[in-house]
């Protein structure tokens, strides 16, 4: 049993060949752009044959991504933000002299903020001693 009607492949057929003479166009209403790839011809034909009731199959679903891939990307979009909380808290941490601590947070987040909690330290020792040499030679 075919999968396609005649109808369905005289219209793919009708349309193949104004795609080839340059008036087929893709859109609303024709407004679009030129059609000038094979395939979205093809689809453009099909999809006006189903709109005319000729038997033609349906569209395939796009695949679903597994459990694991999605949650794969979860966590790195999680760690992305992290890396970007701790870059803007290390601007507000500089203004002022207490450090936080005691905060509880999750596993991704703690080690982007220990990272930004040694860089903190160290710049603030730097910037003391070079206060007191600043200092020391007035």
């Amino acid at each position: 049993m075919a999968k396609y009607s005649k109808k369905a492949q005289d219209k793919v057929g009708d349309v193949m060949r104004e795609m080839k003479k340059g008036k087929l166009r893709s859109g609303k209403g024709g407004k679009g752009g030129k059609v000038k790839s094979r395939k979205q011809a093809i689809a453009i034909g099909l999809s006006e044959a189903r709109e005319e009731g000729a038997k033609v199959p349906k569209k395939k679903a796009a695949p679903k991504k597994s459990a694991s891939k999605k949650s794969a990307t979860k966590k790195t979009a999680v760690k992305k933000s992290a890396t970007k909380k701790a870059g803007t808290k290390k601007a507000a941490s500089k203004k002022s002299s207490t450090k936080k601590s005691g905060t509880k947070k999750s596993a991704g987040k703690k080690s982007a903020v220990k990272k930004a909690g040694t860089k903190k330290a160290t710049k603030k020792k730097s910037t003391k001693k070079t206060a007191k040499k600043k200092a020391g030679k007035k």
